[in-house]
């Protein structure tokens, strides 16, 4: 039985809508909350999450118009003819221009590496966020090994019988490991929920090869390498205990974009969109505010 939310309360008391949108060919499910006449932001959610990921992010933004899509070849949008991390800018650029033209955009981790390239390659958003944002690459980085690993188990998945790949990408033990991995709160009944999601919503993507294809990009990609290419004003949000994004990088990859600030919450990693929702929105909510 599915464990309710801490922040489902927010949550319904927004407006909500569903509906699907067609950007350069591939469908997309995308997922509105709040005031359609507010400010809008888009959000971008992580690997091999979906749009409920940010939705507790979401649920502390009231009074704004909040537009979460499902990252092609994940949840419920079609893939991508072939995603590379080009098609996935270029697919986030044409739907901003198709759901919310001059909307304000925010990427968390593999969505912070997407909304990056999508804004050095001509974003047109006023605004740029971005949470647990990718500085280093994986495979270059102090977790090199780790990188390796998790690749190899992609390509076995992506390589096995179609019946046999499926069952190792969605193993129980494995995603409770990288969810236990990434988790840092010690409340327990958040823990559990936080668990409960990764379960619910970690293993719906369109196939093996989507799931490839975005992990591949995942790794050989970060935000630091066009930092400087971004004109936007970027406010970075990121977490002392991240394991994937040391802090010190956070700082020197503030450093490479013309005009960024950095802020960061404490006792948290990875996960600040499920364990620090509220601060990630006041930040967000203030960066915002002084645009207008």
């Amino acid at each position: 039985m599915p464990i309710e939310s801490p922040y489902a309360a927010l949550l319904d008391a927004l407006p909500q809508r569903r509906y699907d949108a067609v950007v350069d060919g591939t469908r997309t499910a995308v997922f509105e909350y709040g005031d359609p006449a507010a400010p809008p932001l888009v959000l971008v959610h992580g690997f091999r999450g979906d749009h409920h990921g940010l939705e507790p992010i979401v649920a502390h933004l009231p009074g704004m118009r909040t537009i979460v899509p499902d990252l092609p070849g994940f949840g419920e949008s079609d893939a991508l003819p072939h995603a590379t991390i080009d098609a996935y800018a270029a697919w986030l650029r044409a739907l901003v221009a198709v759901v919310a033209p001059g909307a304000a955009v925010l990427g968390h981790s593999f969505g912070s590496i997407v909304v990056a390239h999508a804004a050095a390659g001509g974003l047109e958003a006023p605004r740029i966020v971005l949470v647990n944002p990718i500085a280093t690459p994986a495979l270059e980085g102090g977790d090199r090994l780790g990188s390796l690993l998790a690749l190899g188990y992609y390509r076995a998945a992506a390589a096995l019988p179609e019946r046999a790949g499926l069952a190792l990408l969605g193993a129980p033990p494995i995603v409770r490991g990288m969810s236990a991995f990434m988790a840092k709160t010690r409340d327990r009944r958040l823990k559990r929920w936080i668990h409960d999601q990764h379960d619910r919503y970690f293993s719906r993507y369109a196939s093996r090869r989507s799931v490839l294809e975005a992990f591949d990009a995942s790794i050989r990609h970060t935000v630091g390498e066009v930092a400087h290419r971004i004109p936007q004003p970027v406010q970075l949000i990121a977490a002392d205990r991240d394991d994937i994004t040391p802090i010190a990088e956070q700082h020197r990859l503030r450093t490479r974009f013309r005009d960024a600030r950095l802020s960061v919450l404490h006792g948290v990693g990875h996960l600040v969109h499920y364990e620090q929702p509220r601060e990630a929105a006041a930040i967000i909510r203030r960066f915002l505010a002084e645009a207008r």
